[in-house]
This record gives structure tokens, sequence and C-alpha cells, in this order.
């Protein structure tokens, strides 16, 4: 509600000696007089003092009071009553306000927060421009320090070299405790159609509104130079800057949670981070710690088989799914609340390493899906996912045979299908790593309206810990100024001051409420977020519902829905991470835990470790509600092939001296149609001579790229060609790894023999053809290729795995 306040000019009849009062009055910061009346102001100053004199008098008291009491107005709030000021330097801090410089600039402009602008307001290019110190001061020397005479000492009153060093000194900062390797990009969503009867939250208002993001994908144990390729969790967080404020999605690429409650969070991380004793090891969960732990905690049980599953080695970034993992409220404009889980569905499909694939490549290249992610953008391969909602009602999860707040448990789309609502593209990648990557914060608190939380357990003590690691690690309670934080929405409080405070707030108000401010900033009232009224009867305690003690039957699901290859990879993970532990009795429990969720997989894992085995742990509870869904298909990563091809996949063309050029060259021109990255991999970079035809470059070698960083594999034609492959060792790895690693592989006329040499069988075990080996002559490529290119889009050949490998 707004008032105007009444017209202060003063008349010109004003009596002298009033108006030489009023003026020496107005020079006094630590009085007044009893009355101040319009006809008395005879300057600009004593016409301020009238001025805020007539705002703070129209508003006599806080008519908003009695708002403040009684459910009708804790549901929707009144809005804040707010006067029209008599003149904008009423509200102001300064009347020297207009006294503009380069530096102070023209003054604040009205309503305006300047700081929430895009971040071209930060962003710095030197191009033409010599170098300066932090202060401005440009720097004639930057190769020598100075010094008493060329062979003297170094004096301290160098001040370019103690400020270029003392910077140097203080450029790292604390990493993130958890999820402390990740990588990110900008990009846009795009809402398919308004979701009012459900939500009034901004990004789903209309169908076809665009808003800005910003996504970090990131592991999770592992310390800020760990290697991208560790078994673990992957963190999928979204920054949304709506314009009702930032919305943050923090999530992961599993649905589920190791724990139900945030109490034994710290429990978590301190048993799957390095043992403290020796630091050892390094983003990795095989380890006693963690096994000795979470065999203890059985609802760990569902998210195991997650971790365990090939879901935890992603291929890349762009080819995982995402995931809310909490049941969150959305709110229309009714007051009206139905509960949703969020899903983010890749374009690209669900594609994932093998692990003795992912232990290569994080030799070969640590940084393997931050390189993956930044090269897919700069060459115009944006990557794009699906936002999926499961909307459902109280009664919907009322009639659960689980708990919609317990974070171990997903709802099957069975139950409540995933209904597509819009979709996300990264387009570009940041200008700096540091300053955008490493310093934005995430946090499940930051929500708009029509979003709201759920009484989760796990997500009550996310929505403080976000924002309280903040404070140390970026340094104060102001990191929502840090560019790549900040809205772009308004920002308009009382908050005020603290380390590195960016903003400059006009005026001598800081609370509310007020009437020097004319009542600003006021509250919102209902438009505001206001949170859902869930009513709540019950007794203060410590514990968890009867439903969340129910830990194995998701689990069970989960690994029903696999398929057979799926199955053995969560075998062998299950096998390798409990070898390396030291202590066999953790080992026993935890297979005895796993007898609870498949007879099969107890007796393979056992089987693996050379136990016996022991008898199941005892449940928490003895008759449980049976499931209503047994197996999911959607659960597997088959669910989910993509739709884009072959389109970055890269695929390695081994080559020496007398290959046979013209069917690679058909063979890349095709690939590089369909989007494919073909590289030529020599023996060492440099020139190669094909038997005819113009000399190529190898871009990549044996050495310096092998098979783990390929999706395929062409051995071309040429005896010379052949017989100089033969003689190098690597090349024969590479083969064994890509035919080990179920990687398609097109070999042309006399290559075979290389596959003979690498002892690559010629079919399956079966008997059956090996129909990703695919061998023509060089006159017959043509109707090859796209073999070749269906069965790279395929990701693997799965009928080839093997445990152990055949080569």
């Amino acid at each position: 509600m707004k008032k105007t306040a009444p017209n202060t000019s003063a008349p010109k009849t004003a009596p002298a000696a009033k108006k030489a009062a009023a003026k020496a009055a107005s020079r006094n910061t630590a009085s007044a007089p009893p009355h101040i009346t319009p006809d008395a102001a005879a300057d600009a100053l004593a016409q301020h003092a009238v001025d805020v004199n007539a705002l703070a008098a129209a508003i006599p008291h806080n008519a908003n009071k009695a708002g403040e009491h009684g459910r009708d107005s804790a549901i929707s709030p009144p809005e804040g009553i707010t006067v029209e000021p008599p003149s904008h330097e009423a509200t102001g801090s300064t009347l020297t306000e207009a006294n503009a410089s380069a530096k102070t600039g023209q003054g604040a402009t009205p309503g305006v927060n300047a700081t929430i602008n895009s971040l071209d307001r930060v962003r710095v290019d030197s191009t033409g421009q010599t170098l300066t110190t932090n202060q401005g001061v440009p720097i004639g020397d930057n190769q020598n320090s100075l010094k008493a005479g060329l062979r003297g000492p170094t004096l301290l009153e160098d001040f370019i070299l103690r400020e270029k060093i003392t910077h140097f000194d203080h450029e790292r900062i604390p990493e993130r405790i958890v999820h402390a390797r990740g990588s990110a990009a900008h990009g846009f969503f795009e809402a398919y159609k308004p979701l009012t009867q459900y939500t009034r939250a901004a990004p789903f208002k209309e169908a076809a509104k665009i808003t800005p993001v910003f996504v970090r994908f990131s592991t999770v144990a592992g310390e800020r130079g760990s290697v991208d390729t560790a078994r673990d969790v992957r963190g999928f967080a979204v920054k949304f800057y709506t314009d009702e404020g930032n919305w943050d999605l923090v999530g992961n690429n599993i649905p589920v949670f190791f724990i139900q409650d945030a109490m034994k969070f710290p429990d978590l991380v301190h048993a799957v981070k390095p043992e403290p004793h020796h630091g050892m090891p390094q983003a990795a969960s095989a380890h006693d710690t963690f096994w000795d732990f979470v065999s203890l905690m059985p609802e760990s049980t569902h998210m195991l088989m997650w971790a365990m599953s090939d879901r935890a080695i992603p291929r890349s970034y762009r080819m995982m799914q995402g995931f809310g993992v909490h049941s969150f409220r959305l709110i229309n404009d009714k007051g009206e609340s139905h509960f949703v889980k969020f899903h983010w569905k890749p374009l690209q499909g669900t594609h994932s390493l093998v692990w003795d694939e992912a232990v290569k490549i994080s030799g070969a290249d640590p940084d393997f899906h931050r390189r993956d992610l930044w090269e897919a953008i700069e060459a115009g391969e944006y990557p794009e996912w699906e936002l999926g909602l499961q909307i459902f009602t109280e009664e919907q999860a009322e009639s659960f045979s689980f708990d919609v707040l317990d974070a171990t448990k997903i709802i099957p789309e069975e139950l409540v299908p995933v209904t597509p609502v819009g979709r996300m593209v990264l387009n570009r990648n940041p200008d700096n790593f540091f300053a955008e990557t490493e310093q934005v914060a995430f946090c499940t608190a930051h929500v708009v309206p029509g979003i709201d939380f759920s009484n989760d357990p796990l997500l009550a003590g996310r929505i403080h810990s976000y924002v309280d690691t903040q404070i140390t690690r970026l340094g104060g309670p102001n990191f929502h100024e840090i560019p790549i934080n900040s809205p772009i929405a308004p920002v308009h409080n009382n908050q005020r001051d603290g380390l590195h405070r960016q903003a400059i707030p006009r005026g001598r108000v800081a609370y509310e409420p007020n009437s020097l401010g004319g009542g600003c900033p006021f509250q919102a009232g209902a438009k505001g977020f206001v949170s859902f009224p869930e009513p709540i009867q019950d007794d203060k305690l410590r514990g968890k519902p009867e439903k969340f003690a129910e830990h194995y039957a998701q689990a069970t699901l989960f690994y029903n829905s696999q398929t057979e290859v799926e199955k053995a990879h969560i075998i062998g993970a299950f096998r390798f991470e409990l070898s390396k532990l030291t202590v066999p009795a953790i080992r026993e429990r935890m297979v005895a835990g796993l007898r609870n969720v498949s007879e099969e997989l107890a007796t393979a894992v056992a089987e693996g470790l050379g136990i016996d085995l022991p008898e199941p742990l005892p449940k928490a509870i003895d008759n449980p509600q049976p499931p209503e869904v047994t197996e999911s298909p959607a659960l597997s990563l088959m669910a989910l092939p993509g739709e884009v091809g072959i389109r970055t996949r890269k695929v390695a063309i081994l080559v020496a001296n007398g290959f046979e050029g013209e069917s690679v060259a058909k063979v890349q021109a095709a690939l590089v149609a369909q989007g494919a990255v073909p590289r030529l991999v020599g023996i060492r970079l440099g020139k190669v001579v094909p038997v005819k035809g113009d000399t190529v470059e190898a871009d990549a070698s044996l050495e310096n790229t092998p098979a783990v960083l390929f999706d395929a594999l062409v051995l071309p034609c040429g005896p010379d060609h052949v017989a100089a492959l033969a003689k190098v060792g690597n090349t024969m790895e590479f083969i064994k790894d890509q035919y080990r690693h179920c990687k398609p592989i097109l070999a042309l006329g006399v290559s075979q023999q290389l596959l003979d040499k690498a002892g690559i069988p010629a079919a399956l075990p079966s008997g059956d053809p090996d129909e990703a080996l695919i061998k023509a002559e060089p006159s017959a490529v043509d109707g090859v290729i796209q073999t070749f290119i269906d069965a790279i889009a395929q990701h693997r050949y799965t009928p080839r795995d093997s445990d152990p490998p055949l080569v």
C-alpha cells in the first residue's frame, strides 16, 4: 500500500528570521527544533529537513501491526505500507550525492541495485593495455625486483614485488568438504508449457519462458585435484537465475542417498574420506572405514546398489541423469500444494565407463570429464537435458509402501510417471574457472515462490549446511554478492556490512518497519515467498517413522531392474571394493546385508571374496508392507540410449607409413558428417605417408592418447602400415583395450592380422558372430560404414562383455 507525503515546498512569504533559524538548525546532526514546517525551508539543507520530517509524519503508526497476528494473516501476509517521498533527496545518504566524479558516478538510480547486473559488469579484457598494479599504477618492469645495485639485496620498498607475491600467496581458498572436484557451464532452461495449476514458480509460468542457468557437475569424495573417473556419486547442481530470485536445484546423478537423517551426514563423510591416520585412499570408497559405516547402516543398501553400478562411473557429465533426491512441494497461486520430485534426462542418453576403463583413464587423463564437457560446448555440441517432474498428492504419498520423506527411497515411475516440463541447454563455457566454477555457491535453501520444502530430515540439514559452509569457504556472509552468485532479480534488504561487502546502500535506513525510508524496502506480502501452512500436531522427539525401517525392498528393485551385464558389473564392483578391505569381518557383515537384497548377488560376491556365505543380517522390521513394484525398466542405463547418434564420439584411426588412404578418407568423411570426432593416431606425432595420396599428420600418438580415450577403432589396410604397427607393443594394448571394453572395431583388409596378433577372437564365446567386430576390404568400405556408425551409436557391444575379460 503506497501513500504520498504532503508537498513541502516552502512558501516565499515565510519570515526571514524563521528561515534563518531553520537554516541554522538544519546544519546540526545531533538535535532538531520541536517543529519543522515547510515555510521555514531557506536552502537545500533546510528543505531536506522539512522533506524528511514530512516523510516520517506520513506514517504516523505501523498500520500493518494487526496483520502480524492470526492464521489468515499468516497464510496471506499483508504488503508493507510505503510512502512516496516528497523528493529523491529525502531518502538519500547525503545531499552531496549529486557531486559526481569518475569514481562516484552519477549516484543511485531510484529502486535499482546495480550489483545484480549481468556478468559483463565484472569481465576484464586486457587487449592493448599496459600492465598495472592492483591500484592501477603502470608497471615499468615486470622482470626484476628492485635491488641496491645489480648484485645487491632486494629492497623492502619494492611495493610491486610485495603486492605480486602477497596476492599469489593468498590465491587459494578452502575447498568444498564434499563436491570439491567439479566442472561447470552456463546455459538456459526453457519451459514447454505453463505449470500454473501446480506452481507459481517463475521458470514454469509460461510456455517458452527462458531462464538463465549455471550448472556444476562434481564428484563427492575426492579433493579438488582428484581424478574425474573415480567410482563416486556425481553432483548435479543447477542454479536458476529467475526473475523472482535464485533457485538452486542441488541434486546428484543418483536419486537416493546413503542416509535418512542429516544427523548422520558428518559420520558418512568422515567414513568415506581418506582415513585420518594416514590420509588414504584418495577419491575412493574402497577402504575399511566406509564399509564399516555403511554395513552398520542398512538404510545405505539401496544407495550402495546405485554406487556399485555403472551409474557411478559415467562416460561423460553429458551422459548422466540428474535428480533432486528429495521430495519438494509445488505451491500454486491459490496456496495449494503438491509433492514433486525432479528428474533430468540427458538427450545424449545415459552411458557409462567400465571399471577397467575408468581406472586407466584416471592415469591417461585425470581431467577426462572436465575436458569432455568443455570440448563439446566449444565445438557447438551443446549438451541438453529434459526436466521431468513426478507430481503427486498428499493422499498418494500416504498410500505408498514407503515414505516419500525418506531420501533412501525412489518413487518408481510405474507409480508416478515423469512428466516432461522443459529443457536445459548448456551453451557457454565459463571465462574463468576460479571466478565462476570455484566461487559458485549452491544451497538447497535457495528457493523461489512456488517451490517449498518437505519434511525430509536429510533435506532439513542440507538447508542449513550449504549456507553455513560457504561463509568460511568464500570469506563471510556476502558470498551472494560474488558475481556468479548474484541474482538477476532485484535485491533490496537490510542486510549490512560484513567481509568483502560490495553493495553501497543509499540512505540512513537499515531496518523495517521504518518511516525515514518511506517504509522501503517493504515486505511483499502474499506476492512474495510464503511457506506452505502444513498442519502439524505432534510431540517433540527424536526418531524415525516405521516406514523408514524397511531398508532392502528398493535395493532389490534396483538390482532386479538391471540387465545381466549391469548385474555382473554390480557384482564386480562389490567384489573389488570389499577386496580392498583389511578387516575380513567387515566384508562378511556387508555380504550378510546383501543377502537381504539378492541371494544371487550375495553368493557371487562371497565367491569372489573367497568367503563362505554368512547368515543374513537381521532386519529392522519384521513385516513391512509389500512393495508395489518389483521391477522397473527405467532404472537401467539401457532405458535411455539417447537421441544424438554418434555426435561427439571419438574414433581412433591407427596410421603408419604405407596405410591405404582412400578408404580411410571415406570413413573419416562419414564420421565427421555424423558429428563424430575421428583422430589419426600414429606411433609418433607428425607426418604419415599413405600408399598414395597426400601426406597426413597424426595429431595423437599411441603413447599420449591411449585406447581408453576413444569410443571406437579403425584399423586401415596396407601391408607396410600393418607391419610397422605390429612391431609396437602399444598397438596390441590399444586393440586389446578397445575389444575388452566392448568398443566397435572396423578392420580393413590386411589389418585383420593385427587382430590376430592381439589375440582378438573371431566370434563370441557362444559361437555367435561379434557384430561390433566389422571386417571388410578397402574396396567394400562403403558397404560397412553405416554398420560401423550404428555400432558406435550403441556405445558398447555388451554381448562381448565378460568377467574375467576374454583378452
